[in-house]
Formats: structure tokens, C-alpha cells, sequence
């Protein structure tokens, strides 16, 4: 009755000894098999400290040589590393008016005819100067209005007195 130790755990386990003689009976169990093939190595993430396994593969792929314990730690730091400026599709701030409108508190509904369907909004510049992205410029409209603002010299009128 051959009792042999696992090379991963160190528990003692029965094989049987044909199976002893084909050169199997390393592991105690499936978990400790995998954990014997692996090459890689323990590191610590570069975000958050924590200790995490990579493989050898993922180790040599890394550009930066900074190792992550998931793609959520990945990401705070890609977000702190290439912002605004740094960035290279950075296009210095000014096409960034709609996610002003998204993040303030004003509700997405057209000032002039009170639609309400997200799909259908844009965002207006009352002083028709787009670097100026001041909260207090801009102003939610349909396209439909949007078009007539711009095009026509009346409904622009009716609107400013409107917003006003």
C-alpha cells in the first residue's frame, strides 16, 4: 500500500502502484496539480500593495514593467498617468461640453420645446462660442430646435428672450 507526499501540499495520499510505476502520483488532488505546473511568480500590484500570481507569460508582455492585481487597479492607474494633457487624443478641452451637461445637474430636456428622449439631445452654446464651456452657456436641445437656432434669425430671437 505505496503512500507517497504531494509535492504541492505535503499531505500523504494512497496511489495505486501500477499508476506509482508510470511515474504519476505527484499530486494529491486537480488544485494541486495546476498549482505544480505553474511558472510564474507571486508580485505585488503596483496600485494597491496586494499580492497577486503572474504567470511568466503576462511578466515578459509588460511594456512598463508594472504589474497589476486586476484590470480595475490597471485602470486607476492608466487614469492618473495619461490625463487631459498627457493624453495623446488630448484635444485641449474643448470638445468636452456634453459630459459637462451629463455631470451637472440640470436635467436632459430641450429649453425650447421639452423633449425629454436622451437620444435626441444636444448641447447648445447661447453665446455660439464653443471653447466657452461655462455650465452657465450651455443649454440642452433637440435637434430639431437645435437646427432652428442656428438657421433661423427669428426662432434664435424667441429663443434667447426664452433662456433669458
Amino acid at each position: 500500500m505505496p503512500l507517497v507526499d504531494c509535492r504541492i501540499c505535503k499531505s500523504r495520499f494512497y496511489i495505486k502502484p501500477n499508476r506509482l510505476e508510470r511515474g504519476w502520483g505527484k499530486y494529491c488532488s486537480n488544485k494541486c496539480k495546476h498549482l505544480g505546473f505553474r511558472n510564474g511568480s507571486q508580485i505585488k500590484c503596483f496600485t494597491c500593495k496586494k499580492s497577486a500570481y503572474k504567470s511568466m507569460k503576462d511578466q515578459n508582455r509588460s511594456k512598463s514593467k508594472k504589474y497589476f492585481c486586476s484590470k480595475s487597479c490597471q485602470t486607476k492607474w492608466r487614469n492618473t498617468f495619461y490625463k487631459e494633457e498627457k493624453h495623446a487624443n488630448w484635444k485641449g478641452g474643448e470638445h468636452s461640453y456634453k459630459n459637462i451637461m451629463w455631470r451637472s445637474d440640470s436635467t436632459p430636456k430641450c429649453a425650447k420645446c421639452k423633449t425629454v428622449d436622451t437620444r435626441v439631445l444636444a448641447v447648445h452654446h447661447k453665446d455660439k462660442n464653443r471653447k466657452n464651456n461655462v455650465l452657465s452657456n450651455l443649454v440642452w436641445l433637440c435637434h430639431n430646435c437645435h437646427f432652428l437656432v442656428h438657421h433661423y434669425k427669428s426662432e434664435a430671437g424667441k429663443f434667447l428672450v426664452l433662456v433669458a
